[in-house]
Protein backbone atom coordinates (compact mmCIF):
# COMPACT_ATOMS: atom_id res chain seq x y z
CA UNK A 1 0.00 0.00 0.00
CA UNK A 2 1.51 3.74 -1.00
CA UNK A 3 2.18 6.14 2.15
CA UNK A 4 -0.47 8.23 0.58
CA UNK A 5 -3.40 5.27 0.17
CA UNK A 6 -1.98 4.59 3.72
CA UNK A 7 -2.85 8.22 4.62
CA UNK A 8 -6.04 8.20 2.87
CA UNK A 9 -7.17 5.30 5.03
CA UNK A 10 -5.89 6.59 8.57
CA UNK A 11 -7.91 9.80 7.64
CA UNK A 12 -11.20 8.03 6.49
CA UNK A 13 -11.10 6.07 9.68
CA UNK A 14 -10.28 9.42 11.55
CA UNK A 15 -14.20 11.15 10.25
CA UNK A 16 -12.20 12.90 7.59
CA UNK A 17 -14.77 13.39 4.52
CA UNK A 18 -13.08 12.46 1.07
CA UNK A 19 -13.19 16.26 0.07
CA UNK A 20 -11.44 17.15 3.41
CA UNK A 21 -8.59 14.12 2.79
CA UNK A 22 -8.33 15.38 -1.05
CA UNK A 23 -7.72 19.51 -0.09
CA UNK A 24 -5.07 17.79 2.55
CA UNK A 25 -3.34 15.92 0.68
CA UNK A 26 -3.26 18.06 -2.81
CA UNK A 27 -2.07 21.34 -0.27
CA UNK A 28 -4.80 23.08 -2.55
CA UNK A 29 -4.50 27.09 -1.71
CA UNK A 30 -0.96 26.23 -0.04
CA UNK A 31 1.88 29.07 -0.48
CA UNK A 32 2.13 33.03 -0.68
CA UNK A 33 0.61 35.55 -2.57
CA UNK A 34 3.60 37.73 -3.80
CA UNK A 35 2.20 41.64 -3.57
CA UNK A 36 -0.95 40.50 -1.59
CA UNK A 37 -3.19 43.85 -0.15
CA UNK A 38 -3.58 42.02 2.91
CA UNK A 39 -2.40 38.74 4.73
CA UNK A 40 -2.67 38.19 8.56
CA UNK A 41 -1.72 35.05 11.35
CA UNK A 42 -3.65 33.96 13.76
CA UNK A 43 -3.31 31.15 16.21
CA UNK A 44 -6.09 28.98 17.57
CA UNK A 45 -6.80 27.68 21.16
CA UNK A 46 -5.01 24.78 20.04
CA UNK A 47 -1.56 26.28 19.06
CA UNK A 48 -1.92 25.91 15.32
CA UNK A 49 -1.66 28.90 13.09
CA UNK A 50 -2.68 30.37 9.98
CA UNK A 51 -2.07 32.81 7.93
CA UNK A 52 -4.29 33.95 5.23
CA UNK A 53 -3.25 36.11 2.06
CA UNK A 54 -5.64 37.88 -0.23
CA UNK A 55 -4.98 39.56 -3.28
CA UNK A 56 -8.18 42.23 -3.67
CA UNK A 57 -9.39 44.49 -6.74
CA UNK A 58 -12.29 47.07 -6.17
CA UNK A 59 -13.28 45.13 -2.80
CA UNK A 60 -13.68 41.58 -4.55
CA UNK A 61 -11.39 38.99 -3.56
CA UNK A 62 -9.66 37.61 -6.80
CA UNK A 63 -7.07 35.37 -5.21
CA UNK A 64 -6.79 33.49 -1.72
CA UNK A 65 -4.10 31.32 -0.33
CA UNK A 66 -3.02 30.41 3.13
CA UNK A 67 0.08 28.84 5.08
CA UNK A 68 -0.49 26.81 8.58
CA UNK A 69 1.35 25.20 11.12
CA UNK A 70 -1.14 22.48 12.08
CA UNK A 71 -3.45 19.49 11.16
CA UNK A 72 -5.06 18.20 8.07
CA UNK A 73 -7.93 19.69 9.66
CA UNK A 74 -6.45 23.01 9.97
CA UNK A 75 -4.78 22.17 6.04
CA UNK A 76 -8.40 21.27 4.54
CA UNK A 77 -10.20 24.38 6.56
CA UNK A 78 -7.54 26.44 4.96
CA UNK A 79 -7.92 25.33 1.22
CA UNK A 80 -11.72 25.08 2.12
CA UNK A 81 -12.64 28.95 2.94
CA UNK A 82 -9.62 30.35 0.00
CA UNK A 83 -11.83 28.42 -2.52
CA UNK A 84 -14.55 30.08 -1.51
CA UNK A 85 -13.83 33.34 -1.04
CA UNK A 86 -12.35 34.06 -4.47
CA UNK A 87 -14.78 35.90 -6.25
CA UNK A 88 -16.60 36.96 -2.97
CA UNK A 89 -16.91 40.68 -2.00
CA UNK A 90 -15.10 41.62 1.78
CA UNK A 91 -18.10 41.81 3.41
CA UNK A 92 -20.00 38.34 1.30
CA UNK A 93 -16.24 36.81 2.98
CA UNK A 94 -16.71 38.18 6.22
CA UNK A 95 -20.07 36.53 6.41
CA UNK A 96 -18.75 33.23 5.74
CA UNK A 97 -19.21 31.19 9.58
CA UNK A 98 -17.06 28.09 10.61
CA UNK A 99 -20.51 26.08 9.85
CA UNK A 100 -19.81 27.17 6.21
CA UNK A 101 -16.15 25.29 5.82
CA UNK A 102 -17.26 22.20 7.40
CA UNK A 103 -20.73 22.09 5.29
CA UNK A 104 -18.21 22.82 2.64
CA UNK A 105 -15.77 19.72 3.60
CA UNK A 106 -18.84 17.50 3.90
CA UNK A 107 -17.63 17.47 7.67
CA UNK A 108 -14.66 17.31 9.57
CA UNK A 109 -14.13 14.98 13.02
CA UNK A 110 -15.41 16.47 15.69
CA UNK A 111 -12.41 16.93 17.85
CA UNK A 112 -11.33 19.02 14.53
CA UNK A 113 -14.39 21.57 13.83
CA UNK A 114 -11.82 24.43 15.73
CA UNK A 115 -9.76 23.99 12.66
CA UNK A 116 -12.45 25.88 10.26
CA UNK A 117 -12.93 28.31 13.45
CA UNK A 118 -9.12 29.06 12.96
CA UNK A 119 -9.38 29.36 9.22
CA UNK A 120 -12.26 31.62 9.53
CA UNK A 121 -10.60 33.79 12.46
CA UNK A 122 -7.32 34.54 10.02
CA UNK A 123 -9.61 35.65 7.32
CA UNK A 124 -11.24 37.83 9.12
CA UNK A 125 -8.40 39.30 10.88
CA UNK A 126 -7.06 39.58 7.16
CA UNK A 127 -10.19 41.36 6.44
CA UNK A 128 -9.80 43.76 8.85
CA UNK A 129 -5.88 44.58 8.37
CA UNK A 130 -6.82 45.29 4.63
CA UNK A 131 -10.09 47.59 5.53
CA UNK A 132 -7.75 49.48 8.04
CA UNK A 133 -5.15 50.50 5.32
Amino acid sequence: MSSEKGLMKLLTKAGYSEKAIDYYIRKLNVGIIEGAEAAESHMGFCGDSMKVYLKVKDGVIRNAKFQAIGCAGAFASGSALTEMVRGKTLKEAEKITEQDVIKDLGDLPGAKIHCARLAVDALRKTIESYTKQ
